[in-house]
């Protein structure tokens, strides 16, 4: 099978702007405290968790049917590499005829925040994102998907390289439980080697592009006080994508790299290349964050002061990388459900306005289509509440951002005049 659903295109382009939604896949190893107290070892599964994987045909027609023409979707890697070398691809058979009957097109994730069993864990041969070894198990994989699937040309092979190397290598509580900066350098490296490896890959066999997604953290309503605080959490956000691109880090991001063996930053500078890279910015409500001076109260920010902050962000970024950018994941996170449609609008009339003003954004993607679980709270601990910000409920009933979305959808790109 192709996997390649109806309206693919054969030159790759990404389109100039698409409405896209995603099905929450994340599936991290998680150390957390169990009842007794003891720190226990939980693989999530948030596509079982979900009940998509009981659905999918259903789930994929629910997406279609919000008026989104693109998904973001993929199979856990472990589900997929079931002892070494070693792959079952019914979930990937199945999810990509499932969205090819649906006349979705398909960005392919490729590693959405964990490991097979092999490569992290309890008796694992591999110490996580942090160890090499799992690079190279990643570029195998992706040589067996490239072979099985000839179809797809839009893909993200690692899913937001900076959460999994904090999560993993500096807050420690997903994969490795490593926490020191030089281990979350080493990680950052890691994640963005095997992103810019794959994407040469995918390359070298097809034409191809890659909408990237990466969580943000946005200050805003910055004091003056903070401000060099501020300009080095971006500095930081930015060098994961210098790292993918080949960028010059700003110097504030450099000590990121001090633990880095010299021959992992050779072999990044061989494959970072921007060619077929679309920005991918995770922005949702919680993102944004002021920077009030440390001796006063922040105050409560709007959703206009929040879309605010992004936007500027959105602009700096385009004048930095000269590449185009897509919101990649959004949702009401940190809001209630029937504050998703405002958010959704505000956030597509600041799409319009960076577009009127010459940035490239090519689209925004709901994510997900479903609510997930654990969320709200960084999946720690897995107790399997809720986190509501579907487009659809868990029982596939539409949420207050169904309506938004569609109706925007079907003006097409935001301030055109479709």
């Amino acid at each position: 099978m192709s996997g390649s659903p109806p309206g693919s295109r054969s030159d790759a382009s990404f389109p100039e702007w698409v409405w896209a939604s995603g099905e929450e896949s994340s599936d991290p190893l998680v150390r957390h405290v169990d009842s007794d107290g003891v720190t226990i070892l939980t693989r999530v599964d948030e596509l079982g968790g979900c009940g998509h994987l009981d659905r999918m045909e259903g789930d994929c027609a629910d997406v279609a049917a919000a008026g989104a023409g693109v998904l973001r979707y993929g199979m856990p890697w472990q589900r997929t590499e079931v002892e070494p070398g070693v792959y079952d691809w019914t979930l990937w058979d199945r999810a990509l005829a499932a969205a090819g009957a649906a006349g979705l097109e398909v960005v392919v994730d490729l590693c959405h925040f964990g490991l097979p069993d092999h490569l992290c864990g309890p008796g694992s041969e591999g110490g996580g994102f942090s160890d090499p070894v799992w690079v190279d198990a990643f570029l195998s994989y992706v040589e067996a998907f490239l072979a099985r699937y000839p179809g797809p040309r839009w893909f993200t092979p690692v899913n937001e390289p900076i959460t999994t190397a904090f999560c993993s290598a500096l807050w420690g509580a997903w994969n490795d439980g490593l926490s020191s900066i030089e281990d979350y350098g080493r990680t950052l490296v890691l994640c963005e080697l095997a992103d810019a490896t794959a994407a040469a890959m995918i390359r070298a066999d097809r034409p191809a592009a890659f909408p990237c997604a990466e969580a943000l953290q946005v200050p805003a309503l910055v004091h003056p006080s903070r401000a060099e605080e501020a300009e080095t959490l971006l500095s930081q956000w930015f060098a994961a994508l210098d790292l993918r691109t080949g960028h010059p880090l700003d110097a504030s991001a450099e000590t990121l790299l001090a633990g880095v063996p010299d021959e992992w930053l050779d072999r990044l500078e061989e494959v970072a290349d921007p060619t077929g890279v679309i920005i991918g910015h995770d922005i949702y409500p919680v993102s944004v964050q002021q920077f009030a001076a440390l001796d006063q109260p922040a105050s409560e920010l709007s959703i206009d002061d929040r879309v605010a902050a992004w936007e500027s962000f959105a602009r700096r970024c385009a004048d930095r990388y000269g590449l185009p950018i897509w919101v990649a994941e959004t949702s009401n996170l940190s809001l209630e459900p029937d504050e998703g449609p405002a958010w959704l609008d505000a956030l597509a009339a600041a799409c319009a306005r960076l577009r009127a003003g010459g940035v490239d954004v090519r689209g925004i993607c709901w994510y997900s289509r479903g609510d997930q679980l654990d969320w709200d709270a960084a999946l720690v601990p897995p107790a399997g509440e809720v986190t509501r910000v579907g487009l659809y409920d868990m029982q596939r009933r539409p949420r207050p951002s169904f309506d938004a979305f569609r109706r925007l959808a079907a003006l097409g790109a935001p301030g055109s005049d479709a």
